[in-house]
């Protein structure tokens, strides 16, 4: 081990889409303190969130395990973790006696921290705008940051930040950051209906919408808002760190649990659909003393690889080893010894839609286990390269592509229920087709563990 193990400050923002982040590349500067950690540390261009959304994306960061092993396919998973699968608190305190943080989630469901601490999530409507989830956020981390310094181990804070998920209701001025105009001004053109149009979600999206809005890029406006305001609160957090002297000894980890589609592919203002605004997400590591500044790594990681990256990162390679893990360190691509950790990989959602994938540098097979609420087509096929908005299914003109990453597919799942011992967790639902949102309200429960 180091003579010291680094602090770990990870940040899991919760429905943050790579691409509107400024330093992937977005038009708009929406994260420039972010910008600021990727500039200063390693930024992976190509890193995803295979198994979404919420429950089994935090459950494969949190364990290092794919979906075959853990079982947590969808957002209502069906019991616990496995009581043999540890997580990433449990393995640190166990290890090498981090003391650990987590803030965000109610309950202990994402077990084995030393301390639990949730936070206001601004779960509001438009008349009881704004809502400042990370001033919330800061109220309850900042304490809890300063309380793991006092104690003087090593220390792991788990911090999941909400702003990206609906409802985006930023305080000013970041609420008109991004948009001046009357979005319910009649002489727009109207580009809401198929928001108003769609019932599964409507109910919900309008309510933290101003009423009579005919503008659909005003909640995108709204969205990227309230990543300009995650940010700067996000600032408050580093500096305090800064403060604290604990900065070069601290990793940062900033990531996301999956992305967010915005008015792509029917998907409004959420986090279903396995497309890549929902799948591909931000990760960087900073820590100036000890890693690499401003370097960009192109090859493909997942959410399964954090786990074992961070173990080997604080000098536990030992235990990586004496431990089954799904997912591979990321630290070899730092190092030149490989150039992805992955050629193809597998993709699962279980929530709205209960569809899996196979997705590989050039192509995406997205494969519906029963007919969604879309009335999608059963089986879609992308050229990444030629279409990477995914707009044109090729399903019908690529039989043999089709074909081979449905073998390809079907033979990994196989596999992994040969070596799991477990049945294929997504074939112990079933959806329908009558599924609602309804209120903020029942948003709400609809997070809770």
């Amino acid at each position: 081990m180091p003579e010291k193990s680094p602090n770990l400050l990870i940040f899991a923002v919760d429905s943050l889409r790579a691409d509107h982040c400024s330093c992937y590349g977005y038009h708009r500067l929406t994260t420039p303190h972010i910008d600021r950690l990727a500039a200063r540390g390693v930024r992976f261009q190509n890193h995803f969130s295979p198994y979404i959304p919420t429950t089994p994306a935090y459950t494969t960061i949190l364990t290092g395990r794919d979906v075959m092993a853990h079982e947590m396919v969808s957002l209502t998973p069906k019991g616990p973790i496995a009581p043999d699968i540890p997580t990433l608190p449990e393995l640190l305190r166990e290890e090498a006696g981090y003391a650990s943080i987590r803030v965000g989630f109610a309950g202990d469901f994402f077990r084995g921290f030393d301390k639990y601490v949730s936070y206001d999530e601004g779960w509001l409507a438009w008349p009881d705008r704004p809502a400042r989830k990370a001033e919330n956020l800061n109220q309850v981390a900042l304490p809890a940051l300063e309380e793991l310094v006092r104690n003087g181990s090593p220390w792991l804070l788990f911090i999941r930040h909400m702003d990206p998920h609906a409802p985006y209701l930023p305080p000013p001025p970041f609420d008109s950051l991004f948009y001046g105009k009357d979005p319910t001004d009649p002489n727009l053109p109207d580009t809401m209906g198929p928001v108003r149009n769609f019932p599964p979600f409507a109910d919900f999206h309008l309510s933290w919408m101003p009423e009579g809005i005919r503008d659909i890029a005003h909640p995108v406006a709204m969205y990227d808002g309230a990543l300009a305001y995650m940010d700067a609160c996000i600032a408050v957090l580093l500096n305090r760190l800064e403060e604290l002297g604990q900065a070069e000894d601290t990793l940062i980890v900033f990531t996301a649990d999956h992305g967010e589609t915005l008015t792509e592919h029917d998907c409004y203002f959420d986090h279903h659909g396995l497309y890549e605004p929902t799948i591909h997400v931000p990760l960087i590591l900073c820590q100036p003393s000890r890693l690499p500044q401003g370097k960009l790594i192109s090859g493909i990681t997942l959410h399964q690889d954090l786990v074992p990256s961070l173990l080997e990162y604080v000098g536990l390679e030992v235990a990586v080893k004496a431990r089954t893990f799904d997912g591979k360190s990321v630290l070899p691509l730092l190092r030149g010894e490989r150039a992805t950790n992955y050629s193809e990989f597998y993709l699962t959602e279980c929530t709205w839609m209960r569809k899996r994938g196979w997705r590989t540098a050039e192509w995406k097979l997205i494969d519906a286990l029963e007919p969604d609420f879309h009335q999608k087509p059963p089986v879609e096929l992308y050229n990444l390269v030629e279409d990477p908005g995914e707009n044109v299914n090729l399903a019908e003109r690529e039989p043999e592509v089709l074909n081979l990453l449905k073998r390809r597919m079907m033979a990994w799942v196989n596999r992994r229920i040969d070596e799991t011992g477990k049945p294929d967790p997504i074939l112990q639902y079933h959806l329908g087709l009558d599924k609602r949102i309804g209120s903020i309200a029942t948003a709400k429960r609809l997070q809770e563990r």
